[in-house]
């Protein structure tokens, strides 16, 4: 049986016990004996220790609610080594600080072959994804772009810059991404055209930033030097990517990176990098833009600079594809068809199977190939007329340059002036032929004077261009001569100069003499054979010069220009002069002299150019041989008195009264080609007689 519920009793004070009290009473009875400050004074100090979240409740006391930590016997709560920690960094201030962050510093450095090995890892991993799905990964091309903003090590800033050239070359579309205007934007557009605007757009702006950053590292300055292989490496992408991609926008920018290293003091390799990939861009051209624009750009530089540049920036005009597209003559004898393979086997034509159409779908369809046959004529007659159009801007520009050149008279350039104006002189407005002739005949007049006095020359060169190499500056004036004539036989040459020649008074006789004044000279010059370059390359280099200085003579010799040889010059000038018929019959008495001198030449000129020589004779002597006849034949001399060989003027020589004796002496040349072509020569004569 259960207990029964018993109550509790509270104990009750006798009435009139006074000192027999409760304790709460017997607490408070003391309040006046407390030492409140002292207490509060002996209490230890937390000294701003981080407060730790609190987990148990508070307990009443007899001082009242506390809260009350966990006591230090328990291992699981114990928290002291944190607070020895707070206490140090407190009694040492920023001591501790400065130990953190000696530590940091001390922590273990990657190597640079562990940090260009791991860039190439993550280049590679960009590179991947970009060419796997651009328009998907388009970010990689800025995980690309931070290696090189970043601060990262010049090896690796070189392997972003050349790494992001190559993908950019793989990912440019064959068309111009044209900015989007506000309507554009804005219209209602479906899902895939907003996903490739918004690809392109991205695009565009990350290959922005990256033509930036290759014109920032191409630009150095005393204030803001920049890596010399670092700035190597940003021409050397601008270069494949203007050869890659010249239809793409930006354009100019690496244009105007080129053309700034153009105009450059010092030749080194990016100097030549940057001319030979100028080169191919004009000989690649098809429509004339990138040329256009590209000769603007020189044609301010160089004003810029007052001309003060190196004559191999001139050359680089030679490649110009001006008004030459459809130069050659089609063949005669047989039609070329792009097809013809693919529908014959052994010889034979295959049977095509006929597809059966009916009457309106073979109407359809010849309507349709009409249609097309139009549009194709069209296009091609714009894109012609766009041609046409730069290339005679084009060929503004260049000629305004060669005339100022000419103008300005700067030695070093007139090489490379006269080399230009003897290739495009047939495509100069006739109007501008009595001035240029002037020009002409007064350079050859400085030539003259050069030859004379050298010395003076070359201290006035040294004077005007002391930039460039001695090989540069070194004047042939010789040969400027020659191109100064050639120019001048040109002129008559293209745009019916020949039919107006009587009607523009073009009176050619001061180069044509001279010409013959010039033969013995040339026939005794060593290089006759050998274009400036591989006349300088076939001498030992100077062993006083410098290093800096035989490098510089060793990049002056890799250009690519074909400088015509002083013979191939001459040749074209005595066939102008001899057998062409623009400026009318030769006389006989020009005939003759030249046909003395010639042969007189021959026999101090090296064996392949007597053989061209005598070949040119066998051509004179083809189309005259009875006008000059006499001169190997004795007994039909015509003229009286003695034969002058010293005579600066042909007409001055009375070469009839001379013999042609060194046809003797040809004949026993040391070469049996030389021997043959003489007596070919004298056969000629005999039986055109």
């Amino acid at each position: 049986m259960a207990p029964g519920r018993t109550t509790k009793r509270r104990r009750v004070s006798p009435p009139g016990d006074e000192e027999v009290t409760n304790g709460a009473g017997d607490f408070y009875s003391h309040a006046a004996e407390w030492d409140l400050e002292q207490d509060y004074e002996q209490r230890p100090r937390k000294l701003n220790k981080k407060e730790k979240e609190r987990t148990r409740l508070p307990i009443k006391t007899s001082e009242g609610f506390q809260n009350v930590e966990a006591s230090e016997s328990e291992p699981e709560d114990d928290d002291s080594f944190l607070a020895t920690d707070d206490d140090e960094e407190m009694e040492n201030g920023d001591a501790g600080e400065d130990a953190a962050e000696e530590s940091e510093e001390e922590a273990p450095k990657i190597p640079l072959k562990q940090q260009i090995i791991q860039a190439k890892e993550e280049i590679a991993r960009a590179a991947t994804l970009i060419n796997e799905d651009p328009e998907e990964h388009i970010s990689s091309f800025k995980t690309m772009s931070e290696m090189v903003d970043g601060g990262s090590h010049v090896a690796v800033k070189k392997l972003a810059l050349a790494s992001q050239a190559a993908v950019y070359k793989d990912v440019i579309p064959g068309y111009r991404i044209r900015p989007l205007s506000e309507e554009e934007t804005s219209g209602k557009i479906s899902k895939d055209v907003r996903k490739l605007r918004n690809y392109e757009q991205s695009l565009l702006s990350g290959y922005k930033h990256y033509i930036q950053t290759l014109l920032a590292f191409t630009k150095s300055s005393k204030d803001k030097p920049i890596d010399a292989g670092l700035k190597t490496v940003a021409i050397n992408c601008a270069c494949s990517l203007l050869l890659a991609v010249p239809h793409f926008n930006f354009r100019a920018e690496l244009l105007r990176i080129i053309v700034n290293q153009l105009a450059r003091k010092r030749i080194d390799e990016d100097f030549v990098k940057c001319r030979d990939t100028l080169q191919d861009v004009f000989s690649r051209d098809d429509d004339g833009a990138v040329s256009l624009e590209a000769v603007r750009l020189l044609s301010k530089m160089m004003k810029a600079r007052d001309f003060k540049l190196h004559g191999s920036v001139l050359d680089t005009f030679l490649h110009l594809r001006l008004l030459r597209e459809f130069s050659s003559k089609g063949s005669r004898d047989r039609v070329d068809r792009d097809n013809e393979e693919e529908n014959t086997l052994g010889g034979k034509k295959l049977k095509q199977k006929k597809e059966f159409r009916t009457k309106k779908n073979r109407k359809l369809e010849k309507e349709r190939k009409a249609v097309e046959k139009d549009m194709r004529e069209a296009d091609a007659l714009v894109s012609h007329e766009a041609r046409d159009k730069n290339q005679a801007e084009t060929l503004k520009l260049v000629f305004g340059i060669y005339f100022r050149i000419l103008k300005l008279r700067i030695p070093n350039l007139m090489g490379p002036v006269l080399e230009g104006l003897a290739k495009y002189a047939h495509m100069i407005n006739q109007d501008f032929f009595g001035d240029l002739l002037e020009a002409l005949k007064d350079l050859i007049g400085h030539a003259e004077n050069d030859e004379l006095n050298p010395d003076d020359d070359n201290a006035d060169e040294e004077d005007e261009e002391p930039t460039t190499s001695p090989t540069s500056t070194t004047r042939d004036s010789t040969r400027e001569s020659l191109l100064c004539t050639v120019t001048a036989f040109a002129l008559l040459e293209g745009q019916d100069a020949s039919k107006a020649a009587a009607a523009l008074h073009l009176d050619l006789s001061f180069f044509i003499k001279h010409l013959y004044r010039s033969l013995y000279t040339l026939s005794t010059n060593p290089d006759v054979e050998y274009n400036p370059n591989a006349s300088n390359a076939l001498r030992l280099p100077d062993p006083s010069s410098s290093q800096a200085a035989q490098q510089q003579q060793n990049i002056e010799r890799k250009k690519k220009v074909n400088f015509q040889t002083p013979i191939v010059l001459l040749l074209r000038c005595l066939n102008a002069s001899l057998i062409s018929r623009a400026n009318g019959l030769p006389p006989p008495v020009r005939l003759a002299s030249f046909a003395k001198r010639l042969m007189t030449a021959s026999l101090q000129v090296p064996e392949k150019s007597a053989l061209a020589t005598l070949a040119l004779l066998n051509q004179v002597a083809r189309h005259n041989a009875r006008r000059i006849s006499s001169l190997w034949y004795s007994e039909e001399r015509k003229g009286d008195g003695m034969f002058n060989p010293y005579a600066t003027d042909f007409e001055a020589t009375n070469v009839f009264a001379g013999t042609v004796w060194e046809g003797e002496l040809l004949k026993l040349h040391y070469c049996p080609e030389v021997r043959d072509a003489a007596a070919g020569v004298e056969k000629m004569i005999a039986a055109r007689d």
